[in-house]
């Protein structure tokens, strides 16, 4: 019987390089950036298409739990777990945890192929081939990455110098090589036989673990204490916080891959990004005659090589090239697409003003477990939302200290409780609810309830709820 495959899916990033739609409340990785599917989702779902995989690990930050879970179910994957990491400490101790698990899940023998949640891959026969030949390499003790052909200097990119070949297809790894400056990036391509580390590995989780303890011990410690500390959480595992918070942050490649004897690499062909910056979205879109990608509802006259991505509003582009437009719903980013690396220095100097610090955090749409909602309007003492929950699916019982709030029904049903009193309210009926009214929104229908939420009152923020009852485990 050939050994489990087990998919290891890392969506724990924050992508701040692609703001303004990527923000610290929903990163890139949960983005549909190059289809109808977030890039979470086709990372899920791209093992599904080769035999022995089994389902896949998911290990996040425990903000992304629900949003994690709600793309799950939304792309119908198959998943064994979603780990909830209590704070990010990079790739060497999610990779710990999720190899301590897998085997605890699938036995001793099991591979694992691991799937950094935000990259863009082709999944071409190139790429099945390429991953059957990792399979075999880590059959036999190999710690295995991908190494992606480059076609330009990259500088966001890590390399990998490749040594002599060890079977058909897989060689040595000579050395690894972080992001280099342009003149090293633009050297090594000239000169050739360098590849892109492309953050994808494969290997046995009991041979992993085995270079983790030898080669990085405090990481392996704060994996078993993770784990042996671990609780359940409705559909999630928390890890325990105190094995985290005192485990270095360090990358698997610094932490194991560039000290072992056992690192081997692939190279390959398969189209591949991390979708790291706008440019590299802008290369990895369909364009038109004159270069460009847009998305949404967008307007061009006289533009080449652009990339124009707009949330909502009609973003309409005249005589310009080179450049990215990237309206959301709250922010507009302009620049010029060759230095859309300075993305990142932008969003730090948004975080450290208080006026412009949640520009960088929030979307003014935000999705939870029962629907979600969205801004509409608002003003000194008063807050327009649109409201909508799913089918089956209800609201915390709560209340709310500093505000009053208008409820207005424009689709499906809605069950609403106030005080114990419940009443059913259909399209066009409203209800109110006094300030300090223990209440709760219900949708018992068969579609979406939609509906308008006018709150008013002294403090209208998030943080005043409290919540009496929750199927989330929210209290």
């Amino acid at each position: 019987m050939s050994e489990p495959i087990v998919p290891v899916v890392l969506a724990g990033g924050q992508g701040k390089r692609l703001w303004p739609m990527s923000r610290a409340a929903r990163p890139k990785q949960f983005l549909p950036l190059t289809g109808q599917a977030s890039l979470y989702q086709q990372a899920l779902l791209r093992p599904c298409r080769a035999r022995g995989y089994t389902p896949a690990i998911v290990i996040t930050n425990e903000r992304y739990r629900f949003l994690a879970a709600e793309q799950v179910l939304e792309a119908d994957a198959n998943v064994a777990a979603i780990l909830l990491e209590p704070e990010g400490r990079n790739t060497a101790l999610a990779i710990a945890v999720a190899a301590r698990f897998a085997m605890a899940q699938f036995g001793e023998n099991c591979i694992l192929h691991i799937l950094p949640a935000d990259h863009d891959v082709g999944a071409v026969p190139d790429y099945e081939a390429a991953v059957n030949r990792a399979i075999k390499a880590a059959n036999t003790g190999l710690l295995v990455t991908f190494g992606a052909t480059p076609t330009a200097p990259e500088t966001g990119y890590g390399y990998i110098q490749p040594g002599p070949a060890l079977s058909e297809g897989v060689q040595c790894v000579e050395r690894f090589i972080e992001k280099p400056e342009r003149e090293h990036a633009e050297a090594m391509i000239a000169a050739g036989g360098h590849l892109w580390n492309t953050g994808m590995f494969m290997f046995r989780a009991e041979t992993f673990l085995d270079e983790c303890n030898a080669l990085a011990p405090k990481t392996h410690l704060a994996a078993i204490g993770a784990m042996e500390g671990a609780t359940r959480d409705l559909d999630f595992i928390r890890l325990a916080a105190s094995p985290f918070r005192d485990a270095p942050d360090i990358s698997v490649d610094y932490a194991i891959l560039e000290k072992t004897n056992r690192a081997a690499v692939i190279p390959v062909s398969f189209p591949w990004s991390d979708l790291g910056t706008w440019d590299k979205v802008w290369t990895a879109g369909s364009k038109d005659d004159a270069g460009n990608v847009s998305n949404g509802a967008v307007t061009l006259s006289n533009v080449s090589n652009t990339l124009v991505i707009s949330e909502k509003a009609h973003v309409a582009v005249e005589g310009l090239h080179d450049i990215v437009v990237v309206a959301s719903e709250d922010a507009i980013f302009i620049g010029k697409l060759c230095e859309a690396q300075k993305v990142g220095l932008l969003v730090k100097t948004l975080s450290d003003r208080p006026e412009t610090c949640s520009l960088t955090d929030t979307h003014p749409t935000r999705y939870v477990p029962w629907g979600g909602h969205s801004a509409v309007l608002g003003g000194h003492r008063f807050q327009v939302k649109r409201i909508w929950v799913k089918p089956g699916r209800q609201l915390s019982l709560q209340r709310h200290y500093h505000r009053s709030e208008h409820w207005i029904v424009v689709r499906g049903t809605a069950q609403v409780t106030l005080d114990g009193t419940v009443q059913t309210l259909s399209e066009n009926e409203s209800v109110y609810i006094p300030l300090g009214t223990v209440h709760r929104l219900s949708n018992p229908g068969k579609i979406t309830l939609e509906l308008i939420e006018v709150q008013t009152g002294s403090y209208l923020g998030e943080d005043d709820i409290v919540r009496l009852e929750d199927d989330f485990g929210r209290i």
